[in-house]
C-alpha cells in the first residue's frame, strides 16, 4: 500500500536511506501507516501517535470530534493497534508538525494484554519478551544504530580495496584452540558407538564438526590471493559464561591483510574504529542523544573524542608494571604473564590514558598458536584494543608466516596438526608477512550506543541456558 514515512513527513534523518517512494505536496491528503504508541481523548479532540520504524519520532494524528464520530478511531486507541490514516499535514506549534485525519482503518487490533502498555518499562522485563521489545523507542534506537554501523563497515573496507569473503559456519577447526565449539552432528541422541572415531565416522561430514568461533584461518587463506580481504558474520561460542559481555552467538569483523606487520594492522584497525563511529555520529544523532537520556551520559562528547583523539600504544610489560603501582586493589591480582581482566583493561583506559589504547606484546603463554613469535622468545606481536567502559574490543596480530616455528607452536599445545594441514600449506607455498584483527561487533554496539548488556544489542540473544 502506497504511504509516505513518517520520517519524510517530521524531516528526519534518513540514515543512508531514500524516501519509501511516496512523494507528496503539503496540500495532498497524505495516508501513512504504523503502530499506536499512546492516545487521549479531550472533549473535542482525540490524539494518537503513531511510528512505523523509520525514525524515533512519533507522528501525532488529530481527530477532529465534531467531524468524526468515535465508531471511526474507536478501535484504534488501543496502544499496539496498527493503523493507516490518511489527513492532512499541518504545522503544530508544540510537535512541529502533525496530520489532521480525514479517514482511518484499523489494520490489526491489539488487545488490552499488550504487554508494552506503559511508557518505560526495565531492560530486564523487556528480556522477557524479546519478539516484542523492537517496538519500544530503546529498542527501535539500538537496533537502528546496529543498521548504520553494520553498513559502515563494510563501506569502510570496500573503500579501502578490501574483498569481502564468506568463511564456513560449519567447520572442523578450533581457531582459538579453548575447546568451546557448538557440536554439529545428525547422529541420533541414543547413537551407539565403540570409540570417538566410530562415532564421527557415523556422522554426516565423517568427521567432528562444530560452529565456527572465528573466520580467521579461512580468512588468511583467502587474503593469500586476494591481499587485503575481510569477513562480517556470525560467530559461535559455547562458553559458560553469564556475563554482561559474553554471547554464545554473536557476530564478528575479521579483516586479514598480506604484507603487513603489527603496527600496519594497529593503523588500519585505528583508522576502521573512527571510520565507522564518525558514520554513526553523522547519522544517528537522534538515536545518540535518545540514549543518552536513557542513562548514557556523556555518550557523544565521549564519541567525538574518540574519532579527534590518537589511541594511546603502550607494552604488556608497561601495563602491568602501571597497574602493580596503581595502589588499586584488583580482585585478580596482577603479575607478568597472566591475562588482562575487565578491571584491568578499564583502570587503564578510565584511569591512566582517558582513551581508547593498544596493549602489545603479550606473553606467547596467553595468546593463541597462530602468532608471530618475538626474537624475545617470550611474547608474541599481539596486541588488544582496550576501551572506556567496556574494556577489550579488537584482538589484533601479526600472524607467524614461519612454517617451521608455526608447526612447533601447535605441537607445543598438543594440537592434530593433519587437521591444520591446509593451514600450514599457506606457510609452505610463498608465505607473507601478514596482519589481521577480530572486533565482536556486539560489543562495539553496545561501546557506540552506551548499552550495558550485550544481551539489548541482539535482536534475540543467546547465552547459557536461554534459547
Amino acid at each position: 500500500m502506497k504511504h509516505a514515512a513518517i520520517r519524510d513527513l517530521l524531516g528526519c534523518p534518513a540514515q543512508f536511506l531514500g524516501s519509501n517512494g511516496y512523494t507528496f505536496d503539503l496540500e495532498d491528503v497524505i495516508p501513512v501507516c504504523g503502530w499506536v504508541r499512546t492516545s487521549r481523548e479531550s472533549k473535542n479532540v482525540a490524539f494518537i501517535e503513531i511510528n512505523d520504524g523509520s525514525c524515533l519520532k512519533n507522528l501525532q494524528i488529530v481527530i477532529d470530534k465534531e467531524r468524526h464520530e468515535r465508531k471511526e478511531y474507536e478501535k484504534a486507541m488501543p496502544v499496539g493497534t496498527s493503523v493507516m490514516v490518511t489527513g492532512f499535514l499541518v504545522q503544530s506549534y508544540r510537535n512541529g508538525k502533525e496530520l489532521r485525519m480525514e479517514s482511518m482503518e484499523v489494520l490489526g487490533e491489539c488487545p488490552q494484554d499488550f504487554p508494552l502498555q506503559k511508557k518505560h518499562h526495565t531492560l530486564e522485563y523487556l528480556r522477557t519478551i524479546p519478539h516484542l521489545r523492537p517496538r519500544t523507542k530503546y529498542f527501535e534506537a539500538v537496533l537502528r544504530v546496529r543498521g548504520v554501523l553494520s553498513f559502515a563497515i563494510h563501506e569502510y573496507f570496500m573503500t579501502e580495496g578490501f574483498t569481502y569473503v564468506h568463511t564456513p559456519i560449519i567447520t572442523g577447526s578450533d581457531c582459538e584452540g579453548a575447546g568451546e565449539m557448538f557440536r554439529v552432528t545428525t547422529n541420533a541422541w541414543d547413537a551407539k558407538a565403540s570409540s570417538a572415531e566410530e562415532y564421527f565416522s557415523q556422522d554426516f561430514f565423517g568427521a567432528k564438526a562444530g560452529l565456527t568461533v572465528s573466520g580467521q584461518l579461512e580468512g588468511e587463506m583467502a587474503a593469500m590471493g586476494l591481499g587485503r580481504i575481510y569477513t562480517f558474520g556470525p560467530t559461535f561460542r559455547a562458553e559458560h559464561s553469564n556475563t554482561t559481555r559474553h554471547a554464545a552467538e554473536f557476530w564478528q569483523i575479521e579483516p586479514e591483510v598480506c604484507f603487513a606487520d603489527l603496527f600496519d594492522i594497529m593503523e588500519i584497525a585505528e583508522s576502521f574504529i573512527k571510520s565507522i563511529i564518525n558514520e554513526v555520529l553523522g547519522n544517528c544523532l537522534d538515536e545518540l542523544e535518545y540514549l543518552e537520556s536513557q542513562g548514557a551520559a556523556g555518550l557523544r562528547d565521549r564519541l567525538w573524542s574518540v574519532v579527534h583523539h590518537d589511541f594511546g600504544r603502550i607494552s604488556y610489560t608497561d601495563a602491568i608494571e602501571i597497574l602493580k603501582k596503581s595502589g588499586k586493589d584488583f580482585k585478580y591480582p596482577v603479575e607478568w604473564g597472566v591475562d588482562l581482566q575487565t578491571e584491568h583493561e578499564r583502570y587503564l583506559t578510565e584511569e591512566v590514558f582517558k582513551k581508547p589504547v593498544f596493549v602489545t606484546d603479550y606473553p606467547a603463554k596467553i595468546k593463541a598458536f597462530y602468532m608471530k613469535q618475538n626474537p624475545d622468545g617470550k611474547t608474541v606481536a599481539a596486541t588488544d584494543l582496550l576501551v572506556p567502559g567496556i574494556g577489550e574490543i579488537i584482538g589484533c596480530s601479526e600472524r607467524e608466516a614461519d612454517y617451521e616455528k608455526l608447526k612447533a607452536a601447535m605441537e607445543n599445545r598438543g594440537m592434530p596438526l593433519d587437521a591444520y594441514q591446509e593451514y600450514l600449506d599457506t606457510r609452505r607455498y610463498g608465505s607473507v608477512p601478514h596482519s589481521g584483527f577480530g572486533l565482536g561487533f556486539e560489543r562495539m554496539l553496545m561501546y557506540v550506543t552506551g548499552v550495558q548488556n550485550i544481551r539489548d544489542t541482539l535482536l534475540f540473544p543467546r547465552t547459557v541456558g536461554s534459547l
